[in-house]
């Protein structure tokens, strides 16, 4: 029984399969409707998610199965002390696989470990989010026509933004990739990250300004920088500007460079963007629900 609780517990070659499965159902979505008949999901979220839960749920439903579960921890046992491990334990009796998020960092792993049933990682406090990341590898896979020999730059708060991490380790394993970091030194990619890139030779630069790096990107993927994390609110007001995304600093960027973002924007794209054909992140979005399909799939083994 296999489960999904990092993008590196599937191999490149696992990867490329599940984006060609994932290309295949958004070509046709009808092939694929009662794929999972007689099939139940459970939902199993700790924490309020609105994108990543009803994707996973649409993933389900589109191929004929069923879902239950839960939206937060206090329509749970857990509001009654139940320990994550006998909540799974329970649910293996009444689904064939489950979708977790849970605050806690490692939380989906331990459930994993006392599961009857394929248990996906569905984000674990600021450590990972998987399906995020095949989310982000589709995306560009399918736009790009492939993934390998090309810029990347991540924009925002790199610290903490656990889309970024997962993003940065699933993309060093393909052939040619470049990165560009960008953001307030308050908010540069943790140390194990850049000493990753530079024990596996792989070119990246660190800058502070978002115009100097938008004339050398195939990609931009947008992060937004959280007021929380400054120490104080001058260093906060000097930054946020330069983290704007808006029409002028677009005319700065390629034809063909694409905007990615994990959602929710706040203001760090503006809306004058959206209309952009660069912008790509609603429809981002939208290839979440076809690679979790692909997902499901694979990890039932049909």
């Amino acid at each position: 029984m296999q489960h999904l609780m990092s993008p590196m517990d599937l191999s490149v070659e696992e990867l490329e399969e599940l984006m060609e499965r994932a290309a295949d159902i958004e070509a046709d979505p009808s092939a694929y409707s009662h794929a999972c008949d007689g099939k139940i999901l459970a939902t199993c979220f700790y924490e309020p998610s609105t994108r990543t839960r009803l994707s996973f749920e649409s993933a389900m439903l589109r191929l004929g199965g069923q879902v239950i579960g839960f939206a937060d921890a206090d329509s749970s046992s857990a509001a009654k002390g139940e320990s994550v491990s006998d909540t799974i334990r329970i649910i293996s009796s009444y689904a064939d696989i489950c979708a977790m998020r849970h605050p806690k960092e490692g939380a989906p792993l331990v459930a994993s470990s006392r599961s009857l049933i394929p248990v996906i990682n569905a984000g674990d406090g600021g450590h990972q989010h998987p399906t995020q990341t095949l989310t982000d590898l589709y995306t560009i896979h399918s736009l790009k026509g492939g993934i390998g020999n090309m810029t990347i730059g991540l924009c925002g708060d790199l610290k903490f933004g656990r889309t970024v991490h997962s993003l940065i380790n699933a993309l060093v394993r393909y052939p040619g990739m470049s990165f560009v970091l960008i953001s307030p030194e308050e908010l540069r990619v943790p140390s194990y990250i850049r000493d990753m890139l530079i024990a596996s030779s792989i070119p990246f630069s660190e800058v502070e300004k978002l115009e100097d790096a938008l004339p050398r990107l195939d990609i931009l993927y947008m992060t937004r920088v959280q007021k929380e994390r400054f120490f104080n609110e001058e260093d906060y007001l000097r930054m946020k500007g330069f983290y704007i995304l808006d029409k002028e600093k677009m005319t700065l960027a390629g034809e063909d460079m694409l905007i990615l973002h994990p959602l929710p924007r706040v203001n760090e794209i503006s809306v004058e963007v959206d209309d952009d054909p660069r912008a790509v992140y609603f429809l981002q979005a939208k290839k979440g629900v076809f690679i979790r399909q692909a997902l499901i799939l694979k990890l039932l083994g049909l």
